[in-house]
């Protein structure tokens, strides 16, 4: 049974990087993905929206107690923003739940601190806002 989002992150459990490759301790209905250097005012996040079948951006794979994301374009995520050079934000909800309360809408902060595989979550209330 995969436990919600607000479970795995107050559990801190962590997700785990493999090269381009996330696993999540959850499963998510994802609206948008940010991914980016830190933020500046020269520095914007290329987001991502389109989680069809057809898109050559993002995979998205389910297993009973995780969601696998898979990055297309990119080689190695530790490599471009390990060590606090950049991070992704996923916006999304728990699945089942009603996408239009917004009140069951989550950013989560995802980033890459150190040299192992680890990949910490954090709920944030505004993206623009780091």
């Amino acid at each position: 049974m995969s436990k919600t989002i607000r479970q795995a992150i107050d559990a801190e459990d962590k997700g785990l990087l493999i090269k381009n490759s996330i696993f999540l301790p959850f499963h998510i209905e994802l609206m948008s993905v940010w991914i980016g250097k830190d933020m500046s005012t020269i520095s914007r996040p290329d987001v991502l929206t389109d989680f069809s079948s057809q898109n050559r951006d993002i995979h998205i794979r389910e297993g009973d107690s995780y969601t696998n994301l898979t990055f297309v374009d990119h080689k190695d995520l530790k490599k471009e923003y390990g060590h606090y050079k950049g991070h992704i934000i996923l916006f999304g909800a728990e699945k089942g739940v009603n996408i239009f309360d917004e009140s069951q809408r989550h950013y989560i902060k995802l980033s890459f601190h150190d040299d192992t595989s680890n990949v910490y979550m954090e709920l944030i209330d505004d993206p623009l806002n780091l």
